[in-house]
Formats: structure tokens, sequence, C-alpha cells
């Protein structure tokens, strides 16, 4: 029986909420606000779950993103899956964000970058081999100044993400030609490419504990940094 997951994606401003059956998409919800996701998150998932005619009993499999992105965000998505399978004793996955963005464009013939606005003038970046149909990864995911993505991609290359779109210019400027950009809207990132992640690592044995879930930052936060500080 093909099993029943729930995927919540909270990295980004762009949240979004998917219902899988397998590898069968049953509903989405695509949230590009301003509001922070403990607004609308809980009242998103009860619509589509009754949309859908699923309860929360009735899933077999919690997933996540579990980042890089924004650190209050990836907490909010985090704790809210761990606490739906904890009270039902189900499996978690967890998949990166960067590879999620990647994932919506399978058996593209280029290098696929993904890049995700980190602020402070930096983006995390991940670049990816999609041309057999799964985001392979071609580098360790990490975060930078938008300056240095030149001296590290060879060729032409795939832009994605809000990071794309905020640094297109100087990229476009970097690169010449061998820049090639999506349309807007193809920048969200989307729950239910996440979702086809998380079957893969879920099918593949690769799922873990709910209190195991943990988000993946690659920048330490404010607080870490300020706590370095008052070592020295």
């Amino acid at each position: 029986m093909a099993e029943k997951l729930l995927v919540l994606d909270t990295a980004t401003p762009c949240g979004s909420i998917a219902v899988f059956r397998g590898e069968q998409l049953l509903g989405e919800v695509l949230l590009n606000v301003s509001d922070q996701h403990t607004v609308r998150l809980l009242g998103s998932l009860a619509e589509l779950l009754d949309r859908t005619g699923l309860t929360i009993g009735e899933l077999d499999l919690f997933a996540a993103v579990r980042g890089p992105g924004s650190f209050t965000g990836l907490r909010v998505g985090l704790a809210t899956v761990k606490g739906l399978a904890l009270a039902r004793r189900r499996p978690v996955v967890g998949v990166s964000s960067l590879q999620t963005l990647a994932a919506q464009f399978p058996f593209c013939r280029l290098p696929v970058c993904a890049l995700i606005d980190a602020r402070k003038k930096e983006v995390y970046a991940g670049l990816f081999d999609c041309r057999g149909g799964f985001p392979e990864p071609l580098a360790a995911e990490t975060v930078l100044a938008p300056e240095r993505l030149a001296g590290l991609l060879r060729g032409e290359t795939l832009f994605v993400g809000s990071g794309a779109e905020v640094y297109r210019d100087l990229i476009a400027e970097m690169l010449g030609p061998q820049a090639f950009f999506v349309a807007p809207g193809a920048n969200l990132p989307r729950a239910s490419a996440a979702a086809l992640l998380a079957v893969r690592e879920y099918r593949a044995g690769r799922s873990v504990s709910a209190g195991e879930l943990v988000a993946v930052y690659i920048r330490p936060s404010e607080a870490e940094i300020a706590w370095a500080a008052k070592q020295l």
C-alpha cells in the first residue's frame, strides 16, 4: 500500500504544505506571504487535510524541509512535524531546502544552482545535477557572498531560488550568457517537490524518529555568534 505523507516547508517566507499518497499528489497549499508561519500554518494544514479527506491519524510518514533557511521558520516547521509524528509514533524524514528547489527541474541538461537569500549579503547555495531526473549534489551546500559564485561554477548554469532573484543582475554581470534564470514563480520552493525527495529517503530506509530530526542551518545564529564573542 502506498504511504500517505504530509510534508511542511517553512524554510523561507514562502511556506507550503503537501499531502501525498505514494508519489501521487493529493493536495498542496503554497503561501508566498509576509505573515509568520505560526499565523497560517496550522489553519492551512487543517484545511488541506479536510479537502483531501484525510486525518492526521491516517498519515504514515511526516516530513519537513530542514534547511538551510530562516532560523525561525525552520524551528516552526520542524517543531510542528516532530510534535505530530511523536504523538502518533510515526517516522519522519528531513530534506534539504536547496535540493527541494533543484528537484523542481528534473532532467534539466544544465547544472542547477539553488540559491536562497541568507541576508547579510550572502546566499545559501547548492549545486545539483538533475539530468537523471533526481537532483544529485555536485558540491557541499554552503553559505557565501554571491560574488564568489563565479569562481565556483564552470560553464552554463541554471539559477533558481530567492537568492537568484535578489542577485540576478550581479550573477548575469559576472557570468554573462552562461547564466540562465527561471520565471519568477518557479523560484518559489514547493512542498510537493520536497515530498518526492522524502518518499525516496523513506524507501531507502533513511527515516528517523521525531527526536532525531534536526535543522541544518549552515550558518550560526545571532545568539551563537553573540555567545562565541563573549568567550573571547
